[in-house]
């Protein structure tokens, strides 16, 4: 016997049932036929994928021309820029942010714009601006509302590089003598160190932090700039080891035959001694200037 797999089917059987109780059976039975899956309903077809409608329709408009975008941005520049601003979040001059205006977002063609520049608000003084220009502002005012990520922020544009090498290499030659020559050469250690790192930021973060600013393995090695502690306990002989992690409460220390031990610390017992080989390095952080923090940088990425 062939099992009912369809709606139709199970209309069939509805209708053909002689009394109201003979009905509420076959639909107890249906029930835990559509449970276990041996009935299907029919269903309709699935809705069609695509982009969901915008939510504000009013303030959809088609794409601007890109020539009188461009022209719309020159007269922007020269007329509108000191007060709302270059990505029009509002300038120097206390314009507000048009990005969130109601008229810019409702406007269509210039038609919500115009009375505003001839001088409709008293906040606003009037701007001197041919229809036709007022027309290629609300052009270029459209292109970059289209371009915002909403909640007034300002428009995706292209990452602005950024160069961290404005200090003077000169300045930084004074103070690399005067802090750094004692304990590193720039014809030993650091000979050749900016082309052994060409990126002036990672470079900086180098010499700033003493060491590469990376995750480390805690299996790793032993090495000359670990962190190496001794501890010396009230009763016992002493433990050293590399400092895995210290707080008001415990120290913990891997030793060299791989041993890790775990000391609970009271107050000043155990006594706890650290041989940090950079300590100079975060001791010099709390002299550090951004000036100084620049120029040595400057000079650093000339040693190649």
């Amino acid at each position: 016997m062939k099992p009912v797999t369809s709606i139709s089917a199970i209309d069939y059987i509805y209708a053909a049932a002689a009394s109201a109780r003979t009905a509420r059976r076959i639909g107890a039975v249906l029930v835990v036929l559509l449970g276990l899956g041996i009935v299907t309903a029919a269903q309709g077809p699935a809705p069609a994928q695509g982009p969901p409608p915008p939510r504000f329709p009013a303030q959809m408009r088609p794409p601007e021309d890109p020539e009188l975008v461009a022209r719309g941005r020159r007269v922007y520049d020269i007329s509108c820029r000191a007060c709302h601003g270059a990505d029009l979040r509002g300038g120097d001059m206390g314009g507000p942010n048009l990005l969130r205006s109601q008229v810019a977002l409702n406007d269509q063609a210039g038609e919500l714009l115009l009375p505003v520049l001839q001088g409709s608000r008293p906040a606003m003084p009037a701007i001197p601006l041919q229809p036709e220009d007022v027309r290629a502002v609300a052009a270029f005012v459209h292109s970059v509302l289209s371009k915002g990520r909403g909640q007034g922020a300002p428009p995706e544009s292209e990452p602005v590089q950024v160069s961290i090498l404005v200090g003077d290499a000169a300045a930084g030659q004074t103070y690399f003598a005067a802090k750094c020559a004692s304990c590193h050469s720039v014809t030993g250690d650091l000979g050749g160190i900016a082309s052994r790192v060409t990126d002036p930021v990672k470079l900086q973060n180098l010499w700033v932090a003493g060491s590469p600013m990376q995750p480390l393995d805690v299996d790793r090695p032993f090495g000359p700039r670990d962190v190496m502690v001794v501890v010396t306990p009230l009763a016992g002989a002493r433990v050293e080891g590399r400092l895995e992690r210290i707080d008001d409460f415990s120290v913990g220390l891997l030793l060299k035959d791989g041993t890790r031990r775990t000391f609970r610390r009271v107050g000043a017992v155990p006594t706890i001694e650290i041989r940090d080989p950079l300590v100079a390095h975060k001791q010099m952080l709390q002299t550090h200037t951004d000036r100084d923090i620049h120029n040595l940088t400057a000079y650093l990425v000339t040693l190649k």
